[in-house]
């Protein structure tokens, strides 16, 4: 407390004790001495009290703790490690590390569960089909950042999707301590490491197929190729490996006969005394389709938005992209199923002429060096108010936008577009996707907006530099991924002719393996605004077994979703159908066999070494674990550390002055009642 203060309470308290003796001993009226003592004390509690909240001294509260370091235990719960026979030893070594009273004693220990995601540890199933070990280490930095937290990580270091685990440390600040699951020994083993395959083929066209093959062992082996379909073999070729000719890269071609999903099998015949026959097979199928949707980009000049275009449209293998002048466009105008009209001048007036004439769909993009004059005379849906200013407006997403299904891809942190200033008016029935916002200013004027008018659709973009969206996109996800489906829905919406439906549906025709299996749907009104009290079902029925089950969709955000990850790989047929009326849409899909996680033979000893390594931990197997709670008891870098903890509480906080001064002047006013004093 400030000498300062202690001077003010001083002050306080002889204040206070002039004016309880004025009022008690000078001026009073009372005539018995131990009643005037009385009111004086009390007066002066009271007049003292009030003086110090005034004064409102603050009281510093230490308190001191010690804090023990963290010891994490991270562990592989993916169907792997079962598949390497290391469950049951496992479960044994993560029960003896929770229950150790010297790491308890020393650490505040926690143990996580981890597959492509990471959990608080309550059981070990071993279910888990994907495995993403950087993951884990980018979750618990978010945790454990700031404190000492060693970490045991349970695993066989095989990661089946995210990024390199093995410089983890880069950002991850903890000694790691990897447990490795498996051993060292090799096994004689033929495997298909890499099989690549478009997604999809034309009718009556060959499409190629790549298998990578590779061989572990020491002496020369004969095997074979082979390739099904159904219980036909469509393509088989010899194969041989030895030593140092360990891998092979086999080409070919197979026809693409039948329009839909066409299902394959690949598999090299297993040589003798094969441990992991599974590695020998995989499955694939591709979508044989009977077009092509080409589409125009018109435009007079070069411009960083056709790269983004064009390369986000042609992520989609059944769409090709041809940048085009507009005279071009006009005489190849019937070989293109959509016009894409980039800023355009008068140069543009024959080309409109005919696209209006044959009413085609289009998608206009209006921006600083689009010639509004031409924009207003010649189109009927919308003008642009005429000023010669720009602005530059970052994006509202419109979550009840209802044309077709869209899901928010973090617009809001994408960079501004530059935009021509001024108010659109449209003439006919229109929705925003997305609309305007300078700061947090959100204005309710059009960025992204689709049209239904006259037998035809229209999408009109006011903004250029999209290429930025697409690399702001990138860097938010680590793919392009999000935004070429956000761009490949608008193409399939202007591409299409069906008519609005109440009830639309997105599934992929064919999943390889059973985990991402996600439907999504969503249903309109009459008046085609989506309905959030509806109940949605799919009735699924396995062509194969002819097993029906069904599954409820849940309402997330602006659609409805099913997980269908727990079906076994078959084919399918199914009906969403709307539970309080008579609406339904069906449809088929394919769920490939593959097992990523069963593809290994041996743990990832070299990388688990090395990230042991990296953080200055040390790497153990699992038969070999004695040393580890020494090491990590005895390690002078995990010390408890005592702490301290201060806390300035004014006394204005203090409930029981206020008390104090009730009490004092409850008593005192009935003390002088009482005596006939008021």
């Amino acid at each position: 407390m400030q000498t300062e203060t202690i001077l003010y309470i001083i002050l306080s308290g002889i204040i206070a004790l002039f004016i309880a003796l004025f009022q008690y001993r000078y001026k009073s009226k009372v005539k018995q001495l131990k009643l005037n003592v009385v009111f004086t004390i009390l007066r002066f509690l009271t007049v003292f009290s009030v003086l110090l909240l005034i004064v409102n001294p603050k009281f510093e509260k230490k308190k001191v703790y010690t804090e023990k370091p963290n010891l994490v235990i991270a562990v592989d719960n993916s169907s792997s490690i079962g598949h390497l026979k290391r469950d049951e030893a496992t479960i044994d070594l993560v029960q003896d590390l929770l229950d150790n009273d010297d790491l308890k004693k020393k650490f505040n220990v926690s143990a996580y569960s981890f597959g492509n995601d990471l959990t608080l540890l309550d059981s070990l199933s071993f279910s888990e089909k994907e495995t993403n070990i950087n993951h884990v280490f980018g979750q618990l930095n978010q945790v454990y950042r700031a404190s000492v937290s060693p970490t045991v990580l349970i695993t066989d270091g095989n990661q089946t999707f995210g990024n390199d685990y093995q410089f983890a440390h880069n950002s991850y600040k903890q000694p790691i301590y990897p447990i490795i699951l498996g051993d060292t020994v090799t096994h004689t083993d033929l495997r298909i490491e890499q099989l690549n395959v478009n997604k999809y083929a034309f009718l009556k066209n060959r499409f190629p197929v790549e298998t990578i093959v590779v061989y572990n062992g020491n002496t020369t082996v004969n095997s074979r190729l082979e390739v099904t379909k159904g219980s036909t073999i469509v393509y088989s070729e010899s194969v041989n490996f030895s030593k140092t000719n360990n891998s092979k890269i086999i080409n070919f071609t197979l026809p693409a006969n039948n329009i839909g999903t066409n299902s394959y099998k690949v598999n090299v015949v297993p040589i003798d005394n094969e441990k992991n026959v599974i590695n020998n097979t995989k499955n694939f199928a591709i979508e044989v389709i009977d077009q092509k949707t080409k589409i125009a980009f018109v435009t007079n000049f070069i411009h960083p938005d056709i790269g983004a275009f064009k390369k986000s449209i042609e992520s989609n293998e059944q769409r090709s992209v041809s940048v085009l002048k507009p005279s071009e466009a006009l005489a190849q105008m019937n070989d293109y199923q959509l016009i894409i009209i980039y800023q355009p001048d008068s140069s543009f007036k024959a080309l409109q002429e005919a696209l209006d004439k044959e009413r085609k769909n289009r998608f206009v993009v209006i921006g600083p060096k689009t010639n509004l004059n031409f924009i207003n005379t010649s189109n009927k849906n919308y003008e642009h108010e005429i000023v010669s200013q720009t602005e530059e407006y970052q994006v509202d997403f419109n979550s009840n936008f209802s044309p077709f299904l869209i899901d928010d891809i973090d617009f809001a942190s994408f960079p501004p577009l530059n935009s021509n200033y001024g108010a659109i008016k449209f003439s006919v029935p229109f929705q925003s996707l997305l609309t305007k916002r300078v700061g947090n200013n959100s204005i309710n004027e059009p960025l992204l907006a689709t049209i239904e008018s006259d037998g035809r659709r229209e999408v009109v973009l006011f903004g250029e530099n999209i290429w930025k969206w697409r690399a702001q996109s990138y860097l938010n996800s680590n793919s392009f991924n999000d935004f070429d489906n956000f761009m490949g829905k608008m193409v399939q919406y202007l591409a299409s002719g069906r008519q609005k439906s109440r009830l639309n549906i997105e599934y992929e025709s064919f999943y390889i393996g059973n985990s991402g299996i996600l439907i999504k749907a969503q249903f309109f009104d009459k008046n085609y605004v989506f309905d959030d009290r509806e109940t949605l079902v799919i009735k699924i029925k396995d062509k194969i077994s002819k097993v029906d089950i069904e599954f409820p969709f849940v309402l997330r955000n602006n659609n409805y979703q099913v997980d269908l990850s727990s079906l076994t790989p078959s084919e399918y047929d199914f009906t969403v159908s709307a539970t309080n009326e008579k609406i339904s849409k069906s449809g088929s899909f394919t769920i490939l066999e593959y097992d990523v996680e069963q593809q290994f033979l041996n743990a990832n000893v070299t990388k688990l070494e090395q990230l042991a390594t990296n953080s200055q931990g040390r790497s153990y197997f699992i038969g070999n674990t004695e040393n580890l709670v020494d090491d990590l008891v005895n390690d002078k870098r995990f010390v408890s550390v005592q702490k301290s903890h201060k806390n300035t509480i004014p006394l204005i906080d203090w409930k029981f002055l206020l008390a104090i001064i009730a009490m004092c002047l409850s008593a005192e006013w009935f003390l002088r009642k009482y005596n006939g004093l008021i």
